[in-house]
This record gives C-alpha cells, sequence and structure tokens, in this order.
C-alpha cells in the first residue's frame, strides 16, 4: 500500500512539473481578417476591373431594354385614350412580353456575374492562403487564426502583411 501511495505521489508530482513547464511555453499566435485582405489586395481589385470590362456590355444592354420598356410605357399611358382597342392590346401585350425578357436577361446577368465573381475570388481566396502559410512560416507563427475570430489586437492581426505579400506578388517580388 505504501508503495502504491509513492508511486501516485511521483506521478502527480511530474505531471504538476509537466504541466507547469508547458504552462511557461509561449506561442506566437496572429490573425487575419479575410474581408480587409480581399478590398485591399491588388489581386481583387484587378478581378473587379475585370468583372466590370467583361460584364459592362451586357450591363448596359439591359439597361437600353429598361428605356425602351419605359418609352413604350410611356408611350401607352399617353396615347391610350387616341387608340383603337387593337392597338392598346397589341402595345400591352408588347410591353409584357419585353418585361418578361427583361427579367428573364437580368436573372441570367445575375447568374453569370455571380458565378465568374465567384470563380475569380475563389483563384484569390487560394493565393490568400498560401500567403499566409507562407508568412507564418517565415515569422514563426503558430498558429494564424481566420474566420471567426471576433477581437484581434493589432499586435497580432497580420493582414497588413498578407497585403503586402500580394502586392509584391503582383509586382514580381515575391519569395
Amino acid at each position: 500500500m505504501n508503495i502504491l501511495f509513492k508511486s501516485i505521489l511521483s506521478v502527480a508530482v511530474i505531471l504538476a512539473f509537466t504541466t507547469l513547464s508547458y504552462a511557461e511555453e509561449t506561442y506566437k499566435i496572429g490573425a487575419v481578417n479575410a474581408s480587409r485582405i480581399l478590398q485591399e489586395s491588388p489581386q481583387a481589385e484587378a478581378a473587379i476591373k475585370m468583372l466590370e470590362k467583361e460584364f459592362s456590355p451586357r450591363d448596359k444592354a439591359l439597361v437600353e431594354q429598361q428605356k425602351k420598356i419605359k418609352a413604350l410605357e410611356d408611350k401607352f399611358n399617353k396615347d391610350r385614350a387616341i387608340m383603337s382597342e387593337s392597338e392598346r392590346t397589341k402595345l400591352e401585350r408588347d410591353v409584357v412580353a419585353m418585361q418578361r425578357d427583361l427579367k428573364r436577361d437580368q436573372d441570367e446577368f445575375r447568374e453569370d456575374l455571380n458565378f465568374r465573381r465567384n470563380e475569380e475570388f475563389g483563384k484569390i481566396q487560394k493565393r490568400v492562403v498560401v500567403a499566409i502559410q507562407r508568412i507564418a512560416k517565415e515569422n514563426n507563427y503558430d498558429v494564424i487564426l481566420g474566420e471567426g475570430v471576433i477581437f484581434a489586437s493589432p499586435k497580432v492581426d497580420i493582414s497588413g502583411l498578407v497585403i503586402d505579400y500580394l502586392k509584391k506578388e503582383v509586382n514580381g517580388t515575391s519569395e
């Protein structure tokens, strides 16, 4: 019984010292603000400009469709008193058909734009992850926190380092 007590006591003492040594160990922790990185990175700016250029002609065409519909509606409201029944019916059908086409075109435009935006920002997110991993290794971070961080002091926020890395990548000076 005495040997069992001494064994338990020695294990407890070893665990206590082990726990103290772990408690004294420090870790380098960083945090990233993904939305800030996506707002300030040159890759995101370039993607936005590219998407605007790519989708601008379709957007202008949709605006023109809206103007045509508005002009027909205005004509209908202005001239309906002097139009024959068949003219009014035909113009009403034309307006309804144009509105239906416009809605379909707007929906397709929105879907295509969202698909392309997700595609481009997915590529950027992969580059951001690589940048974060490289910065963490180069600066000896033990943990980098991302999504789900409610607060991170500027002392641990490495978002600026990631943005700088991405800027260097665009200029061809990373590594």
